[in-house]
């Protein structure tokens, strides 16, 4: 038998509150930074080359600084898929969070799985008073079901994404945790547009069948109905087991063989890590990797509801199109 401590089987919302206050509060910013630059623009290197001038940076002038208020900013989507057999999906989006914390980048996570707890009444109206601060790099949003009050006459729920990035529009990195369906329904239309075309999601699972069976046929859903041919896989695991890799071969031979897909990249993750703990090597490789092919999304519009003037959110014909809107529930309710 084992001496390891393993945490009780929980869902994913239930592991995260209290336990992500104690991440780096002065990560590194130089991945940050690159990323920024190259959003804005700008050559990364210098930009990485300023960073240490305090004074660098700065706006010259007052038309320089309105140009950087309405320039915008860029939210990275990555897709994670849940998997209601695995016990330890908090410890993996945990250990994701901290890895993004690592260069420097804040998180927003978005956990609509089937094991998620339910979203707070507010939330309905207004997905910012949903969001909980969990740390000065993490936040949470509960959402299972609230994709589909964004739905339109084509099933499609990519509404949402515009809902989400007006909720949190200064954080760096977006994880959305659903089930393949929801996935589908939330990224199909941006695929189809281009939008997502280098999009991998990560699929989530463990050593047991049941578990690893669930997350084959994620991966065929996605493939069938989005179009989405390359993953990664996330495989909880103890350190060192030999079990993990034959698990990461199966999948990548069962894709391959019945539907064209390939996996990108495996990481094995010990679920009993603690959320501070540094992320390993293969970990930081994978989460730079998925920075480069996430569903990028402007937040050009964000400036405008900072100052108190309404603005339409791009949702693509969501069916609540004034409840995306950060001031439309206040303004209706004004006399």
């Amino acid at each position: 038998m084992s001496s390891r401590t393993y945490r009780p089987a929980l869902p994913a919302t239930d592991s995260w509150f209290n336990q992500l206050d104690e991440l780096p509060s002065r990560p590194r910013r130089a991945l940050a930074d690159y990323l920024h630059a190259a959003d804005a623009g700008l050559d990364p290197q210098s930009a990485a080359d300023t960073a240490l001038d305090p004074t660098a940076g700065r706006p010259i002038d007052q038309a320089q600084g309105l140009r950087r208020l309405f320039t915008g900013h860029t939210l990275r989507f990555v897709a994670v898929v849940s998997n209601p057999n695995l016990a330890s999906g908090g410890a993996l989006l945990e250990r994701l969070c901290t890895a993004y914390a690592e260069l420097g980048l804040s998180t927003l996570v978005v956990d609509a799985g089937e094991r998620s707890r339910a979203p707070s009444e507010l939330a309905s109206f207004d997905l910012a008073e949903g969001v909980d601060v969990l740390s000065p790099q993490v936040r949470f949003l509960a959402a299972r079901g609230l994709a589909l009050r964004f739905v339109d006459a084509s099933g499609s729920t990519s509404g949402f994404l515009d809902a989400v990035a007006e909720a949190a529009p200064d954080v760096d990195v977006v994880l959305l945790h659903a089930s393949a369906a929801d996935l589908a329904r939330l990224l199909t239309r941006r695929v189809q547009e281009m939008q997502a075309h280098a999009l991998r999601p990560i699929v989530l699972c463990d050593e047991h069948s049941d578990s690893i069976t669930h997350a084959y046929g994620a991966i065929k859903l996605l493939a069938l109905r989005s179009g989405l041919m390359a993953h990664d896989l996330l495989i909880s695991a103890e350190p060192g087991s030999p079990r993990a890799a034959l698990v990461a071969e199966s999948v990548a031979r069962c894709a391959d063989d019945f539907l064209g897909a390939a996996l990108h990249d495996w990481v094995a993750i010990d679920p009993v890590e603690s959320a501070t703990d540094a992320p390993s090597p293969a970990l930081q490789h994978l989460v730079r990797e998925q920075l480069a092919c996430a569903l990028r999304q402007r937040t050009g519009d964000s400036g405008f509801g900072a100052l108190g003037i309404p603005v339409g959110v791009a949702s693509h014909g969501s069916a609540l199109p004034a409840l995306t809107q950060r001031h439309g529930p206040r303004a209706q309710r004004r006399p």
